[in-house]
């Protein structure tokens, strides 16, 4: 799914155009579980080319727009959406009709942005009543990022992944539930997701006690909303 930044001057740094094949048009099958059965208005924010939330669609008859940065996909999502905006997420959020979605989601999104903070606490005015912002977000803990850093000393960028060379923020699973709340929002959800098939996590986790096992887990969905 893709990315909202701030500027252009920011994008043209980054490495979005070369992403491996199919990053952008990624079904996040294991997000659909958190969408509420009565949504009839859902948001995707960083869309790609619409697939996910052409599901959403296929699937509840529910009203979607979508936001991408990638003008190219964007373009492909408008003819699957209702409507879609291409541009920088923050460019559009004033422009969002207040109290108005079922759902927003942010599928990869949040970590991408310069001020998540400010995104979430402008966007928290657009749900409706019992609206809910759903994210996936990276979780830096995870084994195969936190023993790099901890055994190998080395803080190294990937092409994608928990530490894709175009994330600017970096979150546990402890922060993200922090970020959401001091933004005004009431956690319904939180889990690890997409664990780790490897026997790694527990190895790692025998001297502590199994304390530590937010370490299987690359990413965290988070469910919340807004207290009116």
């Amino acid at each position: 799914m893709l990315l909202c930044i701030i500027n252009t001057q920011s994008y043209k740094s980054m490495d979005y155009e070369n992403k491996p094949e199919g990053y952008y048009d990624n079904i996040r099958v294991e997000m659909l579980k958190y969408l509420p059965e009565d949504s009839k208005r859902v948001l995707d924010v960083g869309c790609g080319n619409g697939a996910l939330a052409e599901v959403i669609k296929e699937q509840t008859g529910a009203e979607v727009w979508g936001i991408e940065y990638m003008d190219g996909e964007a373009q492909l999502a408008k003819e699957k959406l209702d409507k879609v905006f291409s541009g920088p997420c923050e460019d559009y959020l004033d422009e969002l009709p207040d109290n108005y979605f079922d759902a927003i989601y942010f599928n990869d999104v949040l970590e991408h942005l310069v001020d998540p903070y400010m995104v979430l606490g402008k966007i928290k005015h657009k749900l409706s009543a019992d609206g809910v912002v759903i994210s996936s977000i990276p979780n830096v803990r995870y084994h195969g990022t936190f023993l790099r850093v901890l055994t190998q000393k080395d803080w190294r960028y990937d092409d994608h992944g928990v530490m894709d060379k175009t994330h600017l923020r970096f979150f546990t699973g402890k922060s993200i539930h922090r970020m959401y709340e001091e933004e005004g929002y009431t956690v319904i959800s939180h889990e690890g997701i997409n664990q780790s098939k490897s026997l790694k996590p527990y190895l790692y986790n025998i001297p502590v006690f199994f304390t530590q096992l937010d370490i299987r887990y690359p990413q965290y969905a988070t469910v919340a909303k807004f207290k009116k």
